[in-house]
């Protein structure tokens, strides 16, 4: 007999990895309008899991067991209905040609089918009938697994607006009436940006998390980079634009261990260990961005790609490139003028030419006054002042920038850099 514990931290391990595959194979069953059915089976099928798992032993292939238990209550679902109108048209065709439900749905839940599934679904989170924050909380209910007091945590939300977020988005595909499909013609490359842009947006929220105890989410980035390599992997998805995505998590990721220190502190740059980085990732990271450059265009995320590549390439921090990475945020200012890449800009800019340089750089920031809430405008004013050894000055920025991150790691880090002023 298998102990409860046991089953339960294995249920919980599928539930991630595989939820939101079966709940998107079940979504071409049931049809997006009933993306609350598919989500109610997935869950009964995994109850099911550990009601029976503890006494008659954890199957072989519990992914297997898992999939073949989705579709035998799917199979049940339908027939308990009178008709199959509840249902996506198409499919009610192909069960009612095939005559026997069983074995059309064994064909839909194919090892492809279900690949194919996962990225119908995506792309119907993602649809630009629903708001930016509605497909991201969509996309971490659906395809990552996450619960909703996960995703209140990950957005730094609270559960009652993640829950009308969930609610309105489902009403929407409803009302609108949004196929499960991946579109095609011209549609795709303007759907495929709102996937990406999706992608991008959870894994930084996960790299530089707004939450109060958690400096990295990693279950938050390593699922964006989960559905990027479904992407990147996949015909429909494989573009320059994709490739570039990949390239700069791939990088980001790199440097998750370093970091923290033991303490779990949080290290800048220039203290990390660079023994400590992934050269693996940083590997698949390189090997995106060549294939990245295969297309025409540059956009804001190759060259944000290209500066990750920079740090990433540099043996020490000393021997960081600081004159082509300012290159790339000069033309990266370009094409997205905001003020925190103008901030971002003007910190390189004083590494390559010193600090002064940097706070003139800073000061000339046009609409500046966005980043008056921003922690690390005062912080990075402070460090610039703490290089200068204007100790007064450096002290007051970072005073400022404490009072301004609710992260404890952030607010940590800038004690220690108040320290440093006495």
């Amino acid at each position: 007999m298998t102990t409860v514990n046991a089953v339960q931290s294995l249920v919980d391990h599928l539930f991630r990895r595989e939820s939101g595959k079966m709940v998107s194979a079940l979504t071409r069953v049931f049809g997006p309008t009933n993306l609350d059915l598919a989500e109610d089976v997935v869950q009964e099928t995994l109850l099911l899991a550990m009601q029976r798992w503890p006494f008659d032993g954890v199957p072989g292939n519990p992914a297997g067991w898992l999939y073949q238990a989705a579709k035998h209550k799917a199979i049940d679902t339908i027939r308990r209905q009178q008709t199959f109108r509840r249902f996506e048209p198409e499919l009610t065709r192909t069960l009612q040609a095939a005559g026997e439900t069983a074995p059309a749905l064994d064909r839909l839940f194919l090892a492809e089918e279900i690949a194919d599934d996962a990225l119908r679904m995506m792309f119907t989170c993602c649809h630009p009938a629903l708001s930016t924050e509605s497909q991201i909380t969509l996309t971490l209910k659906t395809l990552c697994g996450f619960g909703t007091a996960e995703i209140a945590r990950a957005l730094v939300t609270q559960e009652a607006a993640v829950d009308k977020r969930l609610y309105r988005a489902k009403r929407k595909i409803r009302e609108e009436n949004i196929a499960f499909e991946v579109p095609g013609g011209p549609e795709l490359s303007t759907r495929l940006q709102s996937v990406l842009s999706v992608l991008y947006l959870m894994f930084n929220e996960g790299y530089n998390s707004s939450f109060a105890e958690d400096p990295i989410r990693k279950d938050v980035c390593m699922e964006a980079m989960r559905l990027g390599q479904l992407l990147a992997e996949h015909p429909i998805g494989r573009s320059p634009q994709t490739a570039a995505l990949m390239a700069l998590m791939c990088f980001h990721a790199a440097r998750f261990d370093a970091r923290l220190d033991e303490d779990g502190h949080l290290l800048t740059m220039r203290h990390q260990d660079r023994g400590r980085w992934d050269r693996r990732l940083v590997g698949e990271g390189f090997r995106y961005l060549d294939q990245s450059a295969s297309g025409s265009e540059a956009s804001h995320v190759h060259l944000e790609a290209g500066i990750a590549a920079l740090h990433c390439a540099a043996e020490t921090y000393e021997d960081t490139d600081w004159e082509d990475i300012v290159r790339l945020y000069d033309h990266l200012m370009a094409i997205r003028p905001t003020p925190i890449v103008a901030l971002n800009r003007a910190i390189a800019l004083g590494e390559r030419d010193g600090a002064e340089a940097g706070i003139a750089a800073i000061r000339a920031i046009a609409d500046a006054k966005s980043l008056e809430g921003y922690h690390l405008l005062p912080a990075a004013l402070g460090e610039m002042h703490l290089q200068l050894g204007q100790l007064a000055e450096a002290r007051r920025f970072f005073e400022r920038a404490c009072g301004l991150t609710s992260s404890r790691a952030e607010r940590q880090l800038l004690q220690r850099k108040l320290a440093a002023c006495v």
